[in-house]
């Protein structure tokens, strides 16, 4: 099959060769797992064998932590989005590697609006991502309501990306059916910069898909193409009001993306630019429907998911209570089952988008945070599984740092 190249990919730099499987890198060496959840964030220390593990914390009891990411650019930075009860949405921010904190000067926010009117407020900061190798300094961050943040003073103050905000809310003055919250709000997430080029990001939206620029911000385009909607839209394919639940870049060849969707499981290879539903060859007693995606590092065709129940009434827990991962070694055209370890049954949990990682390990280690408030890990690459830390609040979000 001919490839048609997609008017306005980035130029200038070298697109990373297919392979099906990079070279086994191996690697041993001790995991640690930040933990973000609804009551506070906690560290899960693995020893370097990831047999056994040791929680400890938390930060901010009893405030909504949904994302705690390290600055993997300095091994030092950490910055901790974060509700806090009275004091609403911040960011908090250590640079010592969790001893101390400081919240930010200027957290997310909206500018203030004209006196007499109203305008949005952030009601959370939802993601955070550190900025390109090139851009020490720079963090990212996405809000709800639907919005991108962006600080140079390695996240003690943050701007709004206007370009993008505006660009956002012309769509919605077009259709706001197309752009509306999901049951956890406007979600801004699964920021993503490509490796090769700072100016190359792509950004989603829950209920309102995936956008991309290729020249730093000035300019935005929906990506959305091949991507259905929910079946009461008029069009089931729009150009922009999908539901990515999540969406990864391959390490391995960063030309290929990853969806979880409110409507399935998706690829694709950037060439195309256009998504490619390979989630309807999961079983149909379990469907495509989940929140969380993990690619391999060393291997583009491979990839988890944990599906959830997706049908009429939407439970959001495990299909049957019987949670199990599911892994493709061939870029979603085959499935496999994987829940040795798990409940057998009687498993009524699910997993949230940012609640389920790897490391970069040989064999991979695969971390999964539940609703219920446990975290399961792997040292098999999924082939099994054991619970590490249970009774927890529940979990939002899950990163993984390698000592």
């Amino acid at each position: 099959m001919t490839q048609r190249v997609r008017k306005g990919m980035p130029k200038g730099k070298p697109r990373a060769k297919a392979t099906k499987k990079a070279s086994r890198v191996t690697k041993a060496g001790r995991v640690d797992l930040l933990l973000g959840t609804v009551k506070g964030a906690f560290t899960l220390k693995g020893d370097a064998g990831r047999r056994t593990w040791k929680l400890e914390g938390p930060h901010f009891l009893g405030c909504e932590c949904n994302h705690w990411v390290l600055d993997w650019r300095d091994r030092r930075t950490m910055l901790l989005a974060a509700v806090t009860g009275h004091l609403g949405p911040t960011v908090y921010r250590s640079t010592d590697g969790g001893k101390k904190w400081t919240e930010a000067t200027k957290p997310p926010a909206f500018p203030k609006a004209p006196e007499g009117q109203t305008g949005p407020a952030v009601s959370r900061t939802f993601y955070l991502a550190p900025g390109h190798e090139s851009q020490p300094g720079v963090w990212w961050a996405g809000t709800v309501p639907h919005a991108l943040f962006r600080s140079e003073g390695g996240g003690a103050n943050w701007e709004p990306v206007h370009t993008f905000n505006r660009y956002i809310a012309g769509l919605k003055e077009k259709n706001a059916m197309y752009l509306s919250e999901t049951p956890g709000g406007a979600i801004t997430h699964s920021i993503i910069i490509d490796p090769r080029d700072a100016g190359h990001m792509y950004v989603s939206l829950s209920t309102g898909g995936t956008f991309e620029t290729t020249n730093g911000t000035k300019s935005w385009r929906a990506l959305n193409e091949g991507v259905s909607v929910v079946d009461f839209f008029p069009d089931p394919f729009p150009e922009y009001g999908q539901d990515p639940h999540c969406v990864v870049m391959s390490k391995a060849n960063p030309d290929r993306l990853y969806q979880q969707n409110h409507c399935g499981v998706y690829r694709l290879d950037r060439a195309l630019a256009k998504w490619e539903r390979i989630g309807k060859q999961l079983p149909p007693k379990v469907g495509d429907i989940g929140f969380p995606v993990v690619t391999h590092p060393r291997d583009q065709d491979t990839v988890w998911v944990f599906p959830m129940d997706g049908t009429a009434v939407w439970p959001r827990t495990s299909p049957g209570g019987k949670p199990a991962i599911f892994r493709s070694s061939n870029g979603g055209r085959t499935w496999t089952r994987l829940a040795k370890g798990f409940p057998a049954n009687q498993g009524w949990f699910t997993v949230f988008r940012q609640a389920m990682k790897s490391d970069t390990q040989d064999p991979l280690g695969l971390y999964v945070g539940t609703t219920s408030g446990e975290i399961w890990t792997s040292r098999d690459e999924g082939e099994s599984w054991k619970m590490a830390a249970a009774h927890m609040p529940r979990i939002l979000s899950i990163e993984v740092v390698e000592r």
